[in-house]
Formats: structure tokens, sequence, C-alpha cells
């Protein structure tokens, strides 16, 4: 019986550490294949800014990510400022994905091996169609980790469970405010409903005790580094409301966007949602059970999930849900003595097709970054830029038929910026220049969009906040030069500080500069 036990614990090892190296390699594989400037070096510079004593909302402004940002610094003194590192910091969070997600079905009493399969699944579908860190993800991942952390919680009562559940959620929201706020609000919900019907309020000394340590670490760190309460609310919490706003007005109700583009998420859930329905209507005191709580909290997740994405409009990125809900929906389909076998074959038919179908066209094709009609052959060596990304297939949507030519035009602009020895500010979705050129660059923001999602533009009620912000940045630093680069328009600078206070010239097709001048908009800041 003891070498039954010992062979068991043997294999399960084994599993885990396959599990966790097929995690990380997958993810770092992908995120060498391909970028998407604007979203693939969102936390580059932005993580080594860190490392320079630069910080968000004081440095620059941001409306999510800060977490990320350190996060990626963590990674950047450990593994070094280079490319390979910041993939490493996706494929970590991908990593720790696929372990917990391993370690809440075997919890269930789910075969080893199948535990095994869900979660490689998983960490095919999760962090991969990215690659690099992007705060919707690590939102969402780390959302599910404090749903993982509940469910566990919930089914053991340890106390170290209820301890470690805010951090993640705080960890998620300061990622990004949604979907994890949905994810929060409705756990808030299910922790009162298991509390009032059980009759358990033990939990809360717990967790309560670690969310304010938590909230005091933050107090405590933002005053060391200078960053306002009032520019985190502002930058944060207030200014994202105007952006959200709109989008709820914009929502595309129709059955494709609703129901179709989430439809092997619906096919695998369908099951899960009948037998749980059904305990409802005809088991006594099912309402009671920790089964119903689990059941709940994973609707919830995944309504949650679906909510963020049609109000987003984004690229679908939330497919791993398809192996977790075939997976607790194999654990009830077992508990469920009626069910014939062949149901449980076709539903994992159904997620082993979807997983393949998902991982052809956001990890192979990768569509998530607008990359599905290219051609990668095409592709780079992106050490031809710097040896920093030794490792980064270069090519992109925007030169995907030359991508030589894009790496040429961005050798120019690192030898100008390298001779302008003149304190600078750039503008820009190529957010490198920082980490290749090892200086700093003042990025007013994380990056540049003309629509108003990265800062407020004018006509926002928070423009002139973003304006004076900038302002200051720019007499702080004494800059005396801003550069844009397209897709950049070269025209923001002017929007912020005044065409009297700008002199623009052409530099090439792509860089332009803008002579800062003496004016009464700078004196006043």
């Amino acid at each position: 019986m003891k070498n039954n036990i010992n062979i068991s614990a043997h294999k399960e090892k084994i599993l885990i550490f396959f599990l966790f190296l097929f995690s990380l390699l997958i993810n770092q594989y992908y995120g060498n294949k391909g970028i998407f400037p604007l979203d693939s070096f969102a936390y580059f510079d932005t993580g080594f800014r860190i490392l320079l004593g630069e910080y968000p909302f004081k440095d620059y402004w941001i409306i999510h990510g800060p977490f990320i940002d350190y996060f990626q610094s963590f990674f950047f003194i450990i593994f070094g400022t280079n490319w390979q590192s910041y993939v490493l910091h996706a494929s970590f969070v991908n990593a720790l994905l696929a372990l917990t997600t391993f370690i809440v079905l075997k919890n269930f009493k789910l075969n080893i091996y199948l535990c095994f399969v869900y979660s490689l699944f998983v960490s095919v579908l999760a962090y991969p169609s990215s690659g690099t860190p992007f705060a919707d993800h690590h939102s969402a991942f780390f959302s599910l980790l404090g749903v993982y952390f509940l469910i566990l919680a919930i089914s053991n009562e340890h106390k170290l469970y209820w301890i470690l559940l805010p951090f993640f959620f705080c960890f998620a929201f300061l990622s990004k405010q949604v979907p994890s706020f949905y994810i929060i609000m409705s756990t808030v919900v299910i922790l009162t409903l298991y509390s009032l019907i059980n009759k358990k309020f033990y939990w809360i000394k717990y967790s309560l005790s670690s969310l304010v340590l938590f909230v005091i670490f933050l107090m405590i760190m933002g005053k060391v580094q200078g960053i306002s309460f009032s520019s985190f609310i502002d930058q944060y919490i207030l200014y994202p409301q105007t952006l959200g706003a709109e989008r709820y007005n914009d929502i595309d109700i129709s059955v494709k966007n609703i129901l179709y583009r989430f439809k092997f998420i619906y096919i695998v859930a369908l099951p899960l949602l009948y037998i749980n329905l059904k305990k409802i209507f005809f088991e006594k005191n099912y309402l009671k059970e920790k089964d119903f709580l689990n059941f709940l909290i994973l609707f919830f997740l995944t309504f949650s999930l679906i909510l963020h994405q049609i109000l987003t409009k984004n690229q679908i990125f939330i497919f791993f849900l398809i192996p977790i809900l075939t997976a607790f929906t194999h654990i009830n389909l077992i508990k469920y003595k009626q069910t014939p076998k062949f149901i449980i074959i076709l539903i994992f038919t159904v997620c082993l097709f979807a997983t393949f179908k998902y991982h052809i066209r956001f990890n192979e094709d990768r569509k998530f970054h607008e990359l599905n009609n290219v051609n990668f052959h095409s592709a780079v060596p992106a050490k031809d830029i710097d040896k920093k990304f030794s490792g980064l297939k270069w090519i992109t949507p925007e030169y995907k038929n030359n991508p030589e030519k894009e790496i040429i035009s961005i050798l120019e602009i690192k030898s100008y910026l390298e001779n302008d020895k003149r304190k600078k500010m750039i503008m820009t979705h190529y957010s490198f220049f920082s980490i290749i050129l090892d200086q700093k660059l003042f990025y007013p923001t994380r990056f540049i969009t003309s629509h108003g999602v990265s800062f407020p533009v004018k006509g926002n009620k928070y423009f002139h906040k973003y304006q004076d912000f900038f302002i200051k940045k720019i007499t702080e630093n004494n800059i005396e030069v801003i550069y844009t680069i397209k897709p950049v328009d070269s025209y923001f600078p002017k929007e912020l500080l005044g065409e009297k206070c700008i002199k623009s010239s052409s530099i090439n097709s792509i860089l332009a500069a803008h002579l800062i001048l003496e004016c009464d908009n700078l004196k006043s800041n």
C-alpha cells in the first residue's frame, strides 16, 4: 500500500514538473513570434523606468497596469533588462495558472491524468495568445487565481486560503480595473451567501486582516515614492469611468456578438448548468451545499469575463475558460450517476477540438496581435535593432510585407536619439527606446492613442488635468525637445502645450522633432 502511494506521488511530481516546463516554454515560444508594437511593448519601458526611480501616476499617466510595471521590474532585476525576461514574466503567470488549475482539479478527486490534460489545455489557451504581459490577461488570470483560492477556501476551510484570497484580487485590480471588478463584486455576493446560509463568519478576520495589511503597504509605498492619492484616484478610478460610460452606450447586442463568438464556452458549460439547475429544484437543501457555491462561482466568473469581452470589443482571449469549464463539467458528470459515458467523451472531444482550433488561430496565427494574415517566414531577427531583443522574430502588422524597412527606420531613430544629448521626451508606440539607449526619455504616458484610451484628449473633462500633468513633466525635467514617431500624431505636443510653445520639424518619414519654446503656458507651471 505504501509503495502504491509513493508511486502515485512520484507520477504526480513528474506531471507537475512537465506541466510547469510546458507552460513556460509554450508562452516563451509564442511571445517571440511577431509583435504588435502598441500592445507588445506596453510594459517594457515602464518596467525599466521603475528601476530608474520613475513611478506610475507620478512620472507617467496610466489608467491600468501599475502592478504589471512593478512585477516586470522584478523580472528585470532577476533576469536582466532584455526581451526574454519580459516574455518570461507572462510565461511565469501562465505556468502559475496551469499549476493552480491542476491543484484545484485534484482537490475534487479528478483523475490526475485528466487534471494534467485540462491544465495543459489551459496553458495553451491562456497567456500564449498575447505572449507578452498584457493588462486584460493579468487582470483575468489573477482574478481566476483568486477564484481558485475561494473554491479551495470554501472546500477545505483552511485559513491560509482565506489569507491569500485578497492578495490575488488586489493584484488583479491593480493590473486592470475590469474584469477584476466584476469578479470581485460577484465574490462578495458569494461570500455573503456562504456566510448567511452556513452561519460561518470566521473567514472575515483572516481576509480582512490581509486586505488591510495590503492597503497599508500600498499607502506606505506610495508615500515613499511620492505618489499622491489624488493622482491615483484621478488616473485609475475617475478618468477610466468616462471611457466605460461610452462603451456601455455602444454595446453590440446581437446573436453573433453575445452567443456565436463564445459558443464553445456555452457548449461545455451547458451540462454543468443542467445538472445544477436540476439539483436546485429537486434536491432539498442543495443551496446550502458547497457544490452549489462552486457552480455559482464558475457561473459568475464566466459571466464576468464574457461581459468584459463584449464591452471592450477587443480580440477574444477568454477561451481558456473552455478547459476549465469542461473539467468542472466532467467532475459533475462523474458525480451524476445517470450520465451516459458517451456524454463525457463528447464534452471532452469538444474541448479538445476547441483547444486545437483556438491554438491555431491565436497562437500559431497570432490573431490577438493582428498578425493572422502575416507570413512569418518574412520575420527578421530583432537583435538587429539591439542585442537585448535576441530571440524575438520581428514582424508587425504595419510592415508585414517588409519588416526590414521598419528595422532600418528604427535604427535611424535610435542613432538620431543617441546623438541628441538634449533632455528629450518621446511619444511613440515603440516603447523600448529607454531600454536600448539606457536613458530617461520621460514618456508622458504608457502609450499614445488618438481615441483617448491611454490619456484624456480634448473634450474629455479630465483633459486639463492631463495637460497640467504633461506641462509639469516638461518643466520639472527641463525637457528641450519632444519627439513623435508615427503612427503617433505629431499634433499631440501642440494640442497639449499650444501652437506658440512648439516649433516642429520633420526628421524623416516617421520621426518628427518639436522644439520647446519659451511661452506663458510653461512659465505658469
